[in-house]
This record gives structure tokens, C-alpha cells and sequence, in this order.
């Protein structure tokens, strides 16, 4: 024992010997993480190797910079690269375990958001995390104990240079061999997942970097001539109007109700009997009510911002990030502005504050004329929680708000409560929670059983007041509730088990729109949040054939029914495309690739491609629609100057303070 001990510590007291043991402690880690955290869609042999072994590369030529360093410094500089790469792992297993997706360097930008994660970032963390950090801890205490004693030189050059010639080496390979499993591997992916599970979390960082700066230069080099591309696309894919819809709301107020985290399968499903949606489902059985029940969201990255930026707009989120906090100076031809220029005043009420998801700053370039944010709403402890007010009291304290406005209007509510990790006091539970052993899963039926309250006593409000009957209300969710890290449990819940095809259909949320005087029912069209937009403008009798518009009206019989996700997969009534594989939509069978499938696939890829172009590039500032004038930031501001007159009690009162 004596002996491998001095053995030991002559190793690691050599440079290259430290190194070595830093290299497989951090490979081997990363490789843990890799199986244990992330769900990378691993299919064959070669996949299983490359997971394995695209930590390696990293490795050496990331910890390799420390042998630049002289005798201790060697070790010093070692430990604080170890650090930093394990920050950044941990950093993507925590962003991974709620979003099933990676940190991106515009990701980054949103720090105006993380101040209101509270209890969302404490449910994402599990006690044997601290176990991420142990290979830099056993680093540290080597060379704190002198156990690893470096001696005060500095490594020939020539050796490490041979050091970044191996990890060239080792990358080279590690990138043939993902090239031969999954051709254009760089050049054709929308996909991050595709990127960590060939090439590492470590270089994707590097790819993510390099994606990042060649966007921000597109707005530089874009021209007049890249948006002719785009409108001759844009051309052949437009849908025009149905007669039997088009203008039957002209002149009605637009009422949006933002449903947080909603997934459709919500809708009708009883938990122990009872209901979890009890309000809801009556009202997509209403008379006036067209329920769209395959209608799914398309966000990236950006989440709920995307959902926003997508109605509004009907252009896709970004591949990276969220438009919102990176592309909020744009010019933009956006619903309230389209709205704005008919006679309508818009507003956005929402009880969290206006700087989250820098909604106060893109909000001005949407046009919209006001926006009610937490400064506006008693925020009071006991109505509060995790992002900002509860539901219920947000809508009763929106009522004097909303009568503050001149008809017709252009609205949209933003609820809150239904949000992961989905907590609620036990008095405002309403039904018990289910029983999968999930907490978030269990809970998130209570949270949305209190949403399907609030939403019924606005309705209520609506209703008495006269509105009602004089305004189109949509209801959406945003996006999903419970993501694919938790398909155990959703497996009870639904009855069946949650691979990857059934976590597609799970993707659906609901789409209601009421219509007064419009003849309702249950559309089984396909379609998603990139679609709203032109849907809505054509009820209201504004056709959108020459607006850059990316999504179809959904009431069109040219509506095309393929279903684009932001990662590149598509879902139509036939088939279901997830990452190379193909399935039957109805049955959830494998089938061949066709030429249908290519051509929908194409479809896809141009969309994506194009609405990317459009926002890197801000092209909209080369075209302006005739009749239409581009949006003056400077004439819009959201600062409430008297806090004090503005908030308000409640809504059975209506008294303002």
C-alpha cells in the first residue's frame, strides 16, 4: 500500500501525470452526467460510442491550457478550468431537467428573468448534485496536501503542442464519425440535441458560440433583396380566407387569455372522477365556440415569450434564445400595430413586472399602446407566488383596468399560477392531487383546476358586463406543462406508456376561440401557435396576403395541416416526424420516408430558414405593406407615474386606491 501510495503521488506530482487524472476523472463525470440527465434519443452502436467517447476530446484540449502555466500555477490553472467546465455542465443538467433542452449563449441574456425563478430552480435540484463538483474537490485537496507536488518547471512546448495535436486528433475522429451516423451534421440540424449527443455539451458551447455571432452580423449584411426571397415564398404558401368565416367579427374587442402551461390533454380528463377542467371544457362546447383539439405549440427556447412572439407576429422564435430579450429593437408589423391603424386601442395585463422576458422593451415595437405589469396589481405576499400574482386576483384586479380602455380593444391576459414546479395552498386546492409519486405531476392538476377558476369568474365578469357577446375570445396554452423528463409518471396518468412518439401528441394545447354569432364546434384541422395570427385577422376581415406572415388561417381550405416544431420535427394528420424517424399519425407505427414526407420536410425547413432570415436579418425594415405604417418606439411607454391612484383592492369593489 505504501509503495502505490509514493507511486501515486510521483505520478501525480509529474505535469502530464495531474493532467492525465484530471482528464479521466472529467471524462468520466461527463459521461455519468450524459446517461443520467439527458434524454438524447440514443438509437445505435455508433451513437453509444460516440456519447462515450465526445467528452474526451474536450477534455484534453480544454485542461490542456493549464500546461502553458509553469510549476504550481500548472495545477492552479488546471483546477480553475476543471471549475468552470463543471459549472457549465451543472448548469446545462439544471436548465435540462425543465426545458429538455441546452443553454445557449442568448439564453444567457435573459438574467432579467432569473430573479423570479425562486422555487422553480428549487425543485430542479437533487441531493446528489454536490457529486458534480467532486472531481474538482479531489483536485483541490491533492494539491492543498501536497499530495500532488508539481515541480517548478514549465512543459517543453513541443509536448504541449503534441497534447492539442491528440485532442485535434480525437475531435476529428469523434466528428468523421458523427458525419458518417448523421450527414451535414453542423450544416442542416435545428436540433441542439443532435449537437450534444454527437459532439458534447462542451463543443456544442463552442458551435452555440459561433451560431450565436453569425447571427448577430446577419442584420449587417442583410439587403432589400433577402426579403424578395422571402415574399416570393411567402406568395406560394399563402391561404386565402373562408368565405363562410372572413369579417364575422369586424369591429369586436380581441381578448386573449394566456392559459400557462396548459396542455390539451387536459381538456374532458377526470381525475378520481371528478373533472379537473370543469369550466373550460363547457365553454369549448359553447355555441359560438370553435375548439381546435390539434393544435400544438411550436416554442423553443423562449418558451412563453415564443408563444407571445409567434400570435403576435406569426414568425417563428429563434433557434437559440428568445426574440424578445434579443431582437426587442426590430421592426416589426405585429397584431396590435395591424390593429392599432383600424381604430383599436391594445393592452397587455399581466401581475409580474414588465422587465421579465424585457416585455416593456419589445412591447413597443409590437405597438402595443398599454401595458398593466405588477406595478398596476396589489402584490401583496399572501396573493403572490412564484412569478408574480395569482390568478385570481389578477383577473379581479384587471377588471378596472380593462374598463379603462376605449372599445374596440385588442387584449391580452397573462395568468401565472399553473407554472412548474406547480405549488398552491392547500384552502385553494379544489380537487386532491394525483397520486404518480411526481410532485410536479401531482400537483400540476390543482394548479390547473385553480386557473379554470379564474378563468371562469372573468368569464362570468364578461358576461354581466356586456362584453361578452361583443368580443372574440381565444384561449391558448402557451406551452407544455410537464416536460419528457417526466414520462414515468405521465405513463399513469394517461394509461399508457410516453415514448417519444406519444410525447409528441402530448404537445398539443388548446386552441378556443368564441365568436359571437358564429356557428361553433370541435375543428380537427392540424395547426399551430404560428397560425393565430392570420386566422384572427381574417375573422376580423383583414386579409393578410400581403403581411410577412409564416403561419396559414386555420378556417382556410388551403390551411396546409403540417405542423412545424422549432427543432425541425413536424406533425401532420398522417405522419409524425421525430428526428429521421417516421411514424403513422393515427397509430403511432414506424413507416417508410416518401416523397409526401420529403416534401414536408422541405416545407419545414424553408419555413424555419426563412422566419429565421427575416428576424437575424430584421428584413422587415426593407418592406412595408401598402396601408400600413411602421410602428415609433419612441411614442410608447409603459412607466406608471402614479402607482398609488392605478392599483387597485379588488374587483367586487372596483374601487381604486
Amino acid at each position: 500500500m505504501k509503495q502505490f501510495l509514493l507511486k501515486s503521488k510521483s505520478v501525480l506530482s509529474n505535469h502530464f501525470g495531474f493532467f492525465l487524472f484530471a482528464v479521466i476523472l472529467f471524462w468520466l463525470k461527463t459521461y455519468a452526467a450524459y446517461v443520467t440527465e439527458f434524454n438524447l434519443g440514443i438509437s445505435n452502436t455508433i451513437q453509444k460510442f460516440l456519447l462515450f467517447f465526445n467528452p474526451l476530446s474536450s477534455a484534453v484540449l480544454f485542461l490542456g491550457l493549464a500546461l502553458f502555466a509553469k510549476g504550481k500555477r500548472s495545477y492552479i490553472w488546471l483546477i480553475v478550468i476543471n471549475l468552470l467546465l463543471s459549472i457549465l455542465l451543472y448548469a446545462n443538467v439544471v436548465y435540462y431537467r425543465f426545458f429538455s433542452d441546452f443553454i445557449t449563449f442568448p439564453t444567457l441574456t435573459q438574467t432579467n428573468n432569473f430573479g423570479d425563478l425562486g422555487g422553480s430552480i428549487v425543485a430542479l435540484l437533487h441531493l446528489y448534485d454536490p457529486l458534480y463538483f467532486l472531481d474538482t474537490i479531489i483536485l483541490i485537496v491533492l494539491v492543498a496536501t501536497k499530495f500532488a507536488n508539481p515541480k517548478p518547471i514549465r512543459v517543453a512546448k513541443h509536448k504541449v503542442s503534441l497534447v492539442f495535436v491528440a485532442g485535434i486528433l480525437l475531435f476529428s475522429v469523434n466528428l468523421g464519425l458523427a458525419e458518417s451516423d448523421r450527414p451535414e451534421l453542423l450544416t442542416r440540424t435545428f436540433d441542439r440535441n443532435y449537437i450534444v449527443k454527437y459532439l458534447g455539451t462542451y463543443n456544442y458551447t463552442i458551435y452555440d458560440g459561433i451560431q450565436s455571432a453569425k447571427a448577430s452580423t446577419e442584420r449587417a449584411l442583410a439587403d432589400g433583396d433577402n426579403m424578395t426571397e422571402v415574399r416570393n415564398y411567402l406568395t406560394s404558401t399563402y391561404a386565402s380566407p373562408n368565405p363562410e368565416y372572413f369579417g364575422k367579427g369586424k369591429g369586436m374587442n380581441v381578448i386573449y387569455i394566456h392559459l400557462e402551461s396548459f396542455q390539451n390533454f387536459l381538456i374532458d380528463y377526470k381525475l378520481n372522477g371528478q373533472e379537473v377542467t370543469p369550466f373550460l371544457n363547457s365553454f369549448t362546447k359553447d355555441a359560438n365556440t370553435l375548439y381546435f383539439d390539434n393544435f400544438f405549440h411550436q416554442t423553443g427556447q423562449g418558451k412563453t415569450s415564443d408563444a407571445e412572439f409567434m400570435l403576435e407576429n406569426s414568425m417563428f422564435g429563434l433557434p437559440q434564445g428568445s426574440v424578445f430579450t434579443t431582437k426587442s429593437h426590430n421592426t416589426y408589423q405585429s397584431a396590435p400595430a395591424i390593429l392599432g391603424q383600424q381604430g383599436y386601442t391594445s393592452a397587455v395585463f399581466h401581475g409580474n413586472y414588465k422587465t421579465f422576458w424585457n416585455r416593456d422593451d419589445i412591447y413597443k415595437s409590437f405597438g402595443f399602446n398599454k401595458f398593466f405589469d405588477a406595478s398596476y396589481y396589489d402584490m401583496n405576499e399572501k396573493d403572490v407566488v412564484n412569478y408574480g400574482l395569482k390568478d385570481k386576483p389578477f383577473f379581479n384586479e384587471s377588471i378596472p383596468l380593462l374598463e379603462t380602455l376605449k372599445q374596440p380593444f385588442y387584449t391580452k391576459f397573462i395568468t401565472l399560477s399553473n407554472h412548474f414546479p406547480y405549488p398552491i395552498d392547500k384552502e385553494e386546492a379544489t380537487i386532491e392531487p394525483a397520486n404518480t409519486g411526481d410532485s410536479s405531476v401531482d400537483t400540476y392538476f390543482q394548479t390547473a383546476r385553480y386557473l379554470d377558476e379564474s378563468v371562469k369568474g372573468f368569464i362570468d365578469y364578461l358576461k354581466q358586463s356586456g362584453l361578452y357577446d361583443n368580443s372574440i375570445i381565444v384561449m391558448y396554452g402557451d406551452h407544455y406543462g410537464i416536460s419528457d423528463n417526466h414520462n414515468a409518471a405521465m405513463s399513469k396518468v394517461m394509461g399508457k406508456e410516453i415514448n417519444s412518439f406519444e410525447n409528441a401528441q402530448l404537445q398539443r394545447v388548446p386552441l378556443i376561440v368564441r365568436v359571437p354569432g358564429v356557428k361553433g364546434g370541435v375543428q380537427h384541422q392540424y395547426g399551430g401557435e404560428i397560425d393565430v395570427l392570420p386566422t384572427l385577422l381574417h375573422l376580423l376581415g383583414t386579409d393578410t396576403k400581403n403581411y410577412v406572415q409564416f403561419g396559414s388561417d386555420l378556417l382556410s381550405p388551403d390551411h396546409k395541416q403540417v405542423v412545424a416544431f422549432r427543432n425541425g420535427n413536424f406533425v401532420s394528420p398522417t405522419v409524425t416526424a421525430l428526428n429521421g424517424k417516421y411514424y403513422d399519425t393515427t397509430t403511432g407505427k414506424p413507416v417508410e420516408f416518401t416523397d409526401e414526407i420529403k416534401q414536408n420536410e422541405q416545407m419545414v425547413q424553408n419555413s424555419l430558414k426563412y422566419s429565421d432570415q427575416v428576424v437575424n436579418g430584421d428584413l422587415l425594415r426593407f418592406y412595408t405593406p401598402e396601408g400600413f405604417t411602421p410602428i415609433d418606439r419612441s411614442k410608447y411607454n409603459y412607466n406608471n407615474r402614479d402607482k398609488n391612484k392605478t392599483k387597485v383592492k379588488t374587483a367586487p369593489e372596483g374601487e381604486a386606491k
